[in-house]
């Protein structure tokens, strides 16, 4: 152990977790990754993967080490996930690590995928020391969607909405400020979010009343990479001049049923030829089926998906107990009978309850924002 043992190798790894959120929300599907180097009992450089296809932490790392004027030869590495083994957007992390001449790796978590996965071998087959599995439920927890999708293939799912006190997530008739329920803030909370994922999904109901563009904007920030979005439309109902296949900012997949599909040809030529996707699902009690759905998105490699839909599909998604974590934004107003989409009637038809952990509760001015893990 790094003078002190356990408890001290403890304190570095949870360094370089602290370090890996600052990742977050820049670098998935990547995973989140921080790492520190020590030697003689003190850091002498620390790294985060910062954005997507950049340099991973490992590398970040050694390369501040050295702007310090210190050698890592010799030096102990706390990172919190096993380096890369392969060639992919960047060289082999484990490349870095031995050509540094470390001594030790203490990691988090092993990697869980396929191409990624090997390093540990790799750095033991060089001689480096390996230590595996300090703080790896935090590790873990911290990239709770990149290690699901490696094990399972299925998307992490995001359930947000916004509602009023009284549970209505909409107007009957919107005033002249605007449609929205949820204030400026957390609108922009919205779209932090919506960086974060690789898909937006809604129901063809919610097009149909809304018109969303499901698109990601953010001020000053380039988006390079526009997260997917998809409607579950059974009938083929969502209008072909809709803002989804007007806007061209992002694509857009249409998920409808094998019936439907095989019985609209000419409408799915429509939308095909207006650049939107048409995928035929099987079909579950009239409605597209949302496990086969799922599954299909997370071989296009969906890592986050984040749900934006009325309360019919919220609720069918949490009885079908497919939701991993759930981010509702909560106004100070009673809209009573000037409300609609009353989100608590079709929510009390579940049977089983849902029982949410880790749960979190941030202001944004005046609204409230309450989430959680099932």
């Amino acid at each position: 152990m790094e003078n002190g043992g356990h408890s001290t190798t403890i304190t570095f790894m949870r360094q370089a977790l602290n370090l890996a959120r600052r990742g977050l929300g820049s670098v998935e599907p990547n995973p989140a990754v921080g790492c520190v180097i020590v030697k003689d009992g003190a850091v002498i450089g620390q790294g985060w993967h910062r954005r997507f296809g950049g340099p991973h932490a490992e590398v970040n790392a050694i390369s501040d080490c050295r702007k310090q004027g210190h050698i890592p030869d010799g030096a102990t590495m706390y990172v919190t996930l096993e380096p890369c083994a392969h060639f992919g957007k960047t060289p082999p992390c484990t490349q870095a690590v031995i050509a540094a001449g470390l001594k030790k790796i203490v990691i988090a978590s092993e990697d869980p995928t396929r191409p990624a996965g090997g390093g540990i071998r790799k750095l033991k087959d060089a001689g480096i020391e390996v230590e595996a599995g300090v703080c790896r439920d935090e590790a873990e927890s911290l990239n709770a969607p990149f290690y699901k999708h490696a094990r399972t293939e299925l998307p992490w799912i995001i359930l947000k909405w916004a509602q009023s006190i009284d549970g209505k997530l909409a107007w009957k008739n919107p005033p002249e400020e605007g449609r929205w329920i949820s204030n400026e803030k957390s609108r922009a909370d919205v779209h932090r979010l919506r960086k974060r994922v690789q898909g937006i999904l809604t129901g063809v109901d919610t097009v149909i009343a809304d018109n969303p563009k499901l698109t990601l904007r953010i001020e000053a920030q380039p988006i390079d990479r526009p997260p997917l979005r998809i409607v579950l439309d059974s009938n083929l109902r969502m209008p072909l001049d809709c803002h989804l296949t007007a806007t061209t900012d992002a694509s857009t997949l249409l998920v409808t049923t094998h019936n439907t599909a095989k019985r609209e040809i000419a409408r799915v030529e429509k939308f095909k030829q207006a650049g939107v996707e048409v995928l035929a699902a099987s079909q579950r009690e009239g409605r597209c089926d949302l496990r086969e759905t799922l599954m299909e998105l997370g071989k296009r490699d969906i890592q986050q998906l984040l749900v934006e839909a009325g309360p019919t599909l919220i609720a069918e998604f949490l009885k079908q107990r497919l939701v991993d974590e759930i981010r509702t934004y909560i106004a100070p107003m009673i809209l009573g009978t000037d409300g609609a989409a009353d989100i608590s009637k079709p929510l009390s038809a579940i049977v089983t309850r849902c029982k949410f952990k880790n749960i979190q509760i941030e202001p944004f001015d005046m609204d409230i924002c309450i989430s959680g893990r099932l």
